[in-house]
């Protein structure tokens, strides 16, 4: 997932805000005493961790609004006849001290979080939405910019500075420029509201998640669970200072209890827990909060004269449409549902064989059909985790993206971090010598991080003053942690997971653009899944496990049969897979393609957008709009289709590597030169022709998935 915060949405915009300037005494001491606000002396001017503290995030926002206040006052001033550079790349590069200061605390306040960072993030979002109202809303800056874009086709223009153009006089007319009056008013209030909810809606999730824990103190509850994940549970027990064993919602420790523990009950309990997240009517329930949000953003949408709020977010995107994304999702929903149906059978047919009676429910599907898994192609993690040490797949991705793209990466302890478990990387370009990025790997679950996985970057890349300031790239998984009896082992989708959000890395990495609003992954929602997703195809192929997929403890390489297992396993569950996300896409499609207001009873609403694509039984009470972060905290709202968009996409451009040959330079250049690093030079499908040299169709991915022949 490419992560969508607060700061990346303002800095698309422009900067950010403040009502009333900072005294000029105050601004003095906080620019002498604040390290957030101060020129960072650290190696390639990464944040300098070991010297801020919470206290200094509050000031430097504070500080660093009233300059990019100054900044944007400045262009609206200026007497000048409206230009490309005295308006939009203006525009662009002004703010740049609170983008800084933005992309360090929000990022922060996602990966290590407290009480008092979340008070700040509550505090300053309001005001940073106001100020980006007060500069999208503003008549005489509008009208410079209004008046660049109708002269575009009588200027030089490169197709990246066209792009930007674009992208700025459209950000203000969805951000509403063309607001009067009592419009603009109830706009800018909706825009304030909506900051401030999707932040209770994330710390309510991980409140709510934090919250649960299962004590297991009967050893005969932890029947079926693999030992790793039993060492696991001691060891959290230990940390908690309770007996017993101690399993969690995290991913990690939820994941192996719910498909191997052989106690039915135990299995149920924790699949609920984990399904009612926010959902529990206690003091993090986020029912409330979701109708606020979904009204709230069909408000803002009407106003700028859209149906629904997903006719609004979809003008930039590749989709176009909701009528398209529809159509998209039921195409690929009829392809999948025979087969989904088939797979439904088949696991339910192979419980009944071994005594099971009834119904599979939804707390049973991962232990059965991880059972027949392993009876069907002889494979289980516990066979494949050994040759998935985290520091040997982390060795072996830095070794497949030389392999690609020449790229060296050597760990730098100087640069400070904001947690002791974040490893640090130099990334260079082999061939010249170059320095390309900083990349921030943090992988463990903790209590102050969020769940999931996720890229984002404390610093974009840019051209400035002629230098090319290279992009500070952060990584953030939540994986298998080490126990003290074994390393970290990670489960083969942990490995998947990896290789994902590592192709978003390279994506930011390599991006060589101009402006940081057209950089890296500021590309169309709906294509920015392309770089990570083709990544993934890479986990099953033999030439890349080769080169680092050994025993932990024995050093031998895995094994040519155990590959050849895992290849012949990858269409297994294909169609319940490829409903699920389809279903995904429909409760996206629910809350945020709606014409009329919501109210009422939020499971009720998320059962009638998502009906058709469900296969398992129906539990009351359970549902996943409460902890959907994707789509009401995480910038995928309206787009959530955008992942299996850009599965035909990843398998379309991945079958030229497979005809070629998985390393082949001439094909890993041509992505690179004409996807990575162009970022948002151009159009996306421009992008992709230039690459792939047509449009993308399903046939590859329906191949993949083992549809068709």
């Amino acid at each position: 997932m490419r992560k969508i915060t607060l700061f990346t949405l303002i800095m698309t915009v422009v900067s950010t805000m403040l009502v009333a300037q900072m005294k000029p005494e105050d601004a003095s001491t906080i620019k002498k005493s604040n390290p957030l606000v101060q020129d960072w002396n650290t190696p390639y001017q990464t944040p300098p961790f070991d010297k801020i503290k919470t206290e200094h995030y509050k000031p430097a926002i504070l500080y660093s609004l009233d300059q990019a206040k100054k900044d944007v006052n400045a262009i609206i001033e200026n007497k000048e006849k409206p230009s490309f550079e005295n308006t939009i790349v203006a525009l662009e590069n002004a703010g740049s001290l609170l983008n800084r200061v933005l992309g360090v605390f929000f990022n922060i306040n996602e990966a290590n979080t407290s009480n008092e960072l979340q008070k700040i993030a509550e505090e300053m979002s309001p005001e940073l939405t106001r100020y980006s109202n007060d500069i999208n809303m503003n008549p005489e800056l509008f009208a410079k910019v209004k008046k660049v874009y109708d002269s575009k086709d009588d200027i030089p223009l490169t197709t990246e500075q066209r792009m930007l153009l674009d992208k700025t006089y459209k950000g203000f007319l969805k951000s509403g420029a063309l607001l009067e009056g009592n419009q603009k008013e109830e706009f800018r209030k909706i825009s304030e509201e909506l900051s401030l909810l999707s932040l209770k809606y994330q710390k309510n999730n991980l409140s709510d998640q934090n919250a649960y824990m299962k004590v297991i103190t009967n050893k005969k509850d932890l029947a079926g669970i693999p030992q790793y994940a039993i060492d696991a549970a001691k060891e959290t027990a230990k940390q908690r200072k309770v007996k017993g064993w101690v399993f969690t919602l995290d991913y990690p420790s939820y994941l192996p209890f719910i498909t191997y523990a052989d106690n039915r009950e135990l299995r149920k309990e924790l699949w609920t827990a984990s399904n009612k997240v926010a959902n529990n009517n206690n003091e993090n329930d986020n029912k409330e909060n979701i109708i606020k949000i979904a009204n709230l953003r069909l408000r803002m949408a009407q106003l700028l004269g859209y149906s629904s709020y997903a006719e609004y977010a979809l003008t930039d995107r590749m989709a176009e449409n909701p009528t398209k994304v529809l159509s998209f999702i039921d195409n690929l929903l009829e392809s999948s549902m025979p087969f989904a149906k088939k797979d439904l059978q088949m696991v339910t047919d192979y419980a009944h064989s071994k005594g099971f009676v009834g119904d599979i429910q939804r707390w049973d599907w991962s232990y059965w059909s991880e059972k027949l898994k392993n009876e069907k192609f002889s494979i289980n993690p516990e066979m494949t985790k050994p040759y998935f040490q985290l520091e040997k797949v982390r060795e072996g991705i830095f070794m497949l993206a030389d392999k690609l793209y020449g790229l060296e990466f050597r760990e730098n302890k100087d640069i400070t971090k904001y947690h002791e478990d974040v490893v640090t990387y130099e990334v260079w370009d082999k061939a010249n010598n170059k320095f390309m990025a900083i990349l921030y790997m943090d992988f463990f679950p903790r209590e102050s991080k969020r769940s999931g996985a996720w890229m984002t970057s404390f610093r974009e890349q840019k051209i400035e003053n002629n230098e090319d300031v290279r992009p500070l790239i952060q990584m953030v998984c939540n994986f298998t942690k080490p126990t003290a009896k074994t390393p970290s082992l990670l489960t083969f989708d942990e490995y998947n997971t990896f290789l994902h959000e590592f192709g978003h890395c390279l994506h930011g990495m390599l991006s060589e653009c101009t402006y940081q609003s057209t950089s890296g992954t500021s590309v169309y929602r709906d294509f920015v899944e392309l770089p990570s997703q083709i990544m993934e195809n890479f986990a099953t192929e033999k030439e890349f496990l080769d080169m680092f997929a050994v025993h932990y403890q024995t050093g031998e390489k895995i094994p040519e049969d155990l590959i050849k297992k895992i290849k012949a396993s990858e269409q297994y569950l294909q169609g319940y897979s490829s409903v699920r996300q389809l279903f995904l896409g429909l409760v996206d499609m629910g809350w945020n393609n709606t014409k009329e207001l919501l109210k009422g009873d939020v499971e009720s609403i998320e059962r009638k957008s998502s009906k058709k694509a469900d296969l398992l039984p129906i539990v009351e009470g359970s549902i996943m709009s409460t902890q959907f972060g994707h789509i009401f905290a995480g910038g995928y709202a309206a787009g959530y289709y955008g992942y299996k968009w850009a599965e035909v996409l990843d398998a379309d451009a991945y079958s030229l590597f497979k005809e070629k040959g998985i390393f082949n330079k001439e094909v890993s250049t041509s992505f690179r030169n004409n996807v990575l690093s162009k970022g948002g030079k151009k159009h996306p499908m421009e992008l992709y022709k230039a690459f792939r040299g047509q449009e993308p169709t399903n046939k590859a991915l329906l191949i993949r998935s083992g549809f068709i022949k």
